[in-house]
């Protein structure tokens, strides 16, 4: 895991949100490989291990396809520059790789990506069943086939977004009382958080 993602990560307990206080036990470069992270306010702990905070709850989902590829999934997130952090859940983590080459100098954070992604330098892999990040702090978010279509993961992706940027799914047209939808065909939409 990235260490400058450590700023941005929240305890996922339903409590006020808080930081978390990251207690490293191996770094390699800039990347956490083993360690915890301490919330203050509830006191749990989380575990890092090969580089994944694994924050728990991750649902039991089979992987899916990465949906219509890295460069219809940039042009739909509209990041338009370096910067911040790109946040992808579900299958479309198996490209993250394009990801980062078409959005250069933005951090990539993948969240419960395919069995297969493992944690290198230039992304960070996070497992569990919210967004363990804090609210209006990300520059996009991409929700793949499962994640797109469910109400409560399109709540955390339009809660942890800044105002004003997008957010991208894989399914049917999120409800409107929460994303303020752009446009929509083939089974993916994209849209801007309702505030």
């Amino acid at each position: 895991m990235y260490i400058e993602l450590t700023d941005h990560l929240r305890c996922p307990e339903d409590h006020e949100e808080s930081f978390l206080v990251l207690l490293p036990d191996q770094v390699e470069e800039r990347s956490v490989r083993a360690g915890q992270l301490a919330c203050p306010v509830c006191g749990r702990t989380f575990a890092l291990q090969d580089g994944v905070l694994d924050v728990g709850g991750a649902p039991d989902r089979p992987e899916h396809d990465a949906g219509p590829g890295a460069d219809a999934l940039t042009a739909l997130v509209g990041l338009g520059g370096p910067g911040g952090y790109l946040v992808v859940v579900g299958g479309p983590g198996g490209v993250w790789q394009e990801l980062a080459a078409a959005n250069r100098g933005v951090g990539m954070v993948l969240v419960n990506p395919p069995a297969e992604v493992r944690d290198e330098p230039g992304m960070s892999v996070l497992r569990g069943g919210v967004l363990p990040l804090k609210s209006r702090t990300m520059r996009g978010v991409i929700l793949g086939e499962g994640y797109g279509s469910d109400a409560g993961w399109i709540e955390e992706a339009a809660r942890v977004v800044l105002p004003g940027l997008r957010v991208v799914g894989q399914g049917p047209d999120p409800a409107h009382d929460r994303i303020d939808l752009m446009a929509s065909a083939g089974g993916v939409w994209v849209g801007s958080p309702r505030r």
